[in-house]
């Protein structure tokens, strides 16, 4: 279900690209706005990885280091079937972890020093075993295709606004061309970006539930995300960013009320009881 809703969401940000570009008038704009927006998140899908660890300080590890958390990394890595990913730890006492890397050989994963304190070696296990999903679903690339179409509808309605407002307004029906014009450059980004949201938080359900099956204990993965959104409640972390967000295994930018429709995560709750669910 989770696939489909994928396929479906990425399905709706094409055609609200294609739509914009008819409005334009041509396929050029279109074309010249998807080409950009490709080449930047091509940059950011080969190198996101060095980028995202550099951010926040992370420190490759090896398993003298820290002989417990790198062999359940190994152990899971196994399990699924794909090459040993590089495994970082990051300094901060703020309870988090993620994945990243292009595709399964280029993977790594990063936990926070304060993750290790707060979890049992059973509820550190599912974590890993979360991320290791997302490396195992080619999570990173999904991310990237939904960022380049919404990255391409954003320059486009930047296009159409100015286009709306510098255009020929000599008569009414031109002038109510021009509001509806203005109108889908302002409503198709948000649209675009509330899907590419949309589709970071069926990704984290998929691998909520990838997780739980490749550790065996979805109650103890539902354990250690109970533990996390308190824990990140309490320490949050001070250099997140919106950008990285999405790909901490809890956001690190909670919000509650209407602010969840902008939330790169399903709510906890759900998560949970989704897992809960599963142990029965």
């Amino acid at each position: 279900m989770n696939q489909f809703k994928t396929a479906v969401l990425l399905t709706s940000l094409t055609l609200i690209m294609v739509a914009m570009g008819s409005a334009i008038g041509g396929r050029g704009g279109m074309f010249f706005a998807f080409f950009m927006a490709c080449a930047m998140n091509l940059f950011s899908y080969w190198f996101s990885d060095k980028i995202v660890l550099r951010m926040y300080g992370a420190q490759e590890i090896t398993e003298m280091e820290n002989p417990a958390f790198f062999g359940i990394v190994r152990r899971l890595a196994m399990q699924a079937g794909i090459p040993m990913p590089k495994v970082y730890v990051i300094p901060s006492e703020s309870p988090n972890a993620f994945a990243t890397g292009r595709n399964p050989q280029h993977a790594a994963v990063a936990a926070t020093e304060g993750i290790m304190r707060i979890l049992t070696p059973e509820e550190l296990e599912g974590v890993m075993a979360h991320e290791l999903s997302h490396v195992v679903n080619r999570d990173i690339l999904i991310s990237t295709i939904a960022a380049t179409i919404a990255g391409a509808i954003s320059m486009l309605g930047n296009m159409m606004q100015w286009a709306a407002i510098f255009g020929n307004r000599s008569d009414d029906e031109e002038g109510g061309g021009m509001m509806g014009g203005l109108a889908m450059a302002i409503i198709a980004p948000i649209a675009a970006m509330l899907i590419q949201l949309a589709v970071s938080r069926s990704r984290e359900f998929m691998a909520d539930e990838g997780g739980a099956k490749l550790c065996g204990h979805p109650l103890s993965l539902a354990n250690a995300l109970r533990k996390l959104d308190a824990g990140s409640r309490m320490l949050p972390m001070q250099d997140a960013r919106p950008a990285t967000a999405h790909m901490f295994i809890v956001n690190p930018l909670t919000a509650g009320g209407l602010m969840q429709l902008f939330s790169t995560h399903p709510p906890m709750e759900e998560r949970i009881a989704r897992l809960e669910a599963m142990s029965r």
